[in-house]
């Protein structure tokens, strides 16, 4: 009898052990990945902001020669906005690298990346667009998680490397690394085209058409797992609109909208050009919630920011710099003439990673807060 009950309370145990957050649940090996590259999709455990324990899914890619006796440095890499439906994971993706501006530039220079989906990119929830807790911890437990994978060697050490919507985690993953996993340590974050205030960005974008679907993914991942109502927003009939867009569309570089996408980004378009979810309560609240507040993100910091941008206002980006530097933040700022949102971390890429370099190698910081 006393057997039999050890028994039970042992079966009764495993899920809170193997539901333990930042632990690998699996890593698949990737075939053909870019030459010289060893690459593995990765399950784990993380939690959203609540507590809740939810598997997230991701991507690993180190250097293919045998891992170190030290641990390799690690960079992670936050992606952009690919959609808010389970199947827009970039792991899904068989255009992750082409489409992953950060990831071969790093490996090829000895580093482990770890390229998290969020969550609700690639598992069953709903993803949680632009929240910035539940970003950084799936974030910083997937770099735990990449640990477990013995044949990429990764460290504990690791910088976080982000564009458009990975800017916004990256700068999250600051805020929350050295109170959320203190066993790790961050070297920098570097942000590519960052949205920041969250109500001003969606406002400001020169690109209606962009801030349509922006706004549709936000509005349609927010309602759906906090309840906000969509009354004060729009009528029943665009509601409707605006659910199927997040629903039924990733981002895909290089590949031209269906009719029905464009038809269905118009009507959202006109529908809520007088409608500032900023001023619009839940929603405001949530929005400044959820933007990045300057005086708590731990320096050293990069941002990169094209005059060309039409979804990250450019005049936004640089209201944060300055904000940052009110605070004695150590920044560089690399300020790109000609680049539009989609190469903002294409572009920056040689720098950001010198930059990166330096912070593991212990050099002191730049400081370019004289510019602003």
């Amino acid at each position: 009898m006393r057997h039999l009950l050890a028994l039970i309370l042992a079966l009764f145990s495993l899920p809170a052990t193997a539901q333990q957050v930042g632990t690998l649940i699996a890593a698949d090996p990737v075939a053909d990945p870019p030459v010289a590259m060893h690459a593995w999709r990765i399950r784990y455990w993380t939690s959203g902001g609540d507590g809740t324990v939810r598997e997230a899914t991701g991507m690993v890619v180190a250097p293919s020669q045998a891992a170190p006796t030290a641990s390799r440095r690690v960079i992670a890499w936050t992606h952009g906005a690919w959609g808010v439906a389970e199947r827009c994971a970039p792991s899904l993706s068989a255009s992750f690298f082409a489409a992953s501006a950060g990831v071969e530039p790093s490996v090829r220079e000895g580093y482990v990346v770890v390229a998290p989906d969020y969550i609700g990119l690639g598992s069953p929830t709903m993803h949680p667009f632009l929240v910035g807790e539940d970003t950084a911890r799936s974030v910083l437990d997937a770099v735990r998680a990449a640990q477990g994978i013995a044949g990429a060697g990764a460290g504990k050490r690791f910088a976080v490397w982000g564009e458009s919507q990975g800017g916004h985690a990256a700068l999250w993953t600051a805020t929350r690394a050295g109170a959320y996993a203190p066993d790790l340590t961050l070297v920098g974050a570097a942000a590519a085209a960052p949205p920041t205030d969250l109500a001003a960005n969606l406002r400001s974008g020169s690109d209606k058409n962009a801030r349509a679907l922006l706004l549709s993914f936000a509005l349609h991942s927010w309602s759906s797992l906090y309840g906000f109502s969509l009354d004060p927003i729009a009528n029943r009939t665009n509601q409707g609109i605006i659910h199927r867009l997040a629903e039924n569309n990733c981002v895909t570089l290089g590949k031209k909208p269906k009719l029905g996408t464009i038809l269905g980004i118009v009507t959202v378009a006109r529908a809520t050009r007088n409608k500032d979810i900023g001023r619009i309560e839940p929603w405001a609240s949530w929005v400044r919630t959820n933007s990045v507040d300057p005086a708590r993100v731990p320096g050293p910091l990069l941002i990169a920011q094209g005059d060309k941008d039409t979804i990250v206002a450019p005049a936004i980006t640089r209201a944060f710099a300055t904000g940052l530097c009110r605070n004695r933040t150590r920044l560089k700022w690399i300020d790109m003439r000609g680049t539009d949102h989609a190469d903002s971390a294409r572009d920056s890429a040689a720098e950001t990673l010198a930059w990166i370099g330096d912070r593991f190698a212990g050099a002191p910081p730049p400081d370019d807060c004289g510019k602003f």
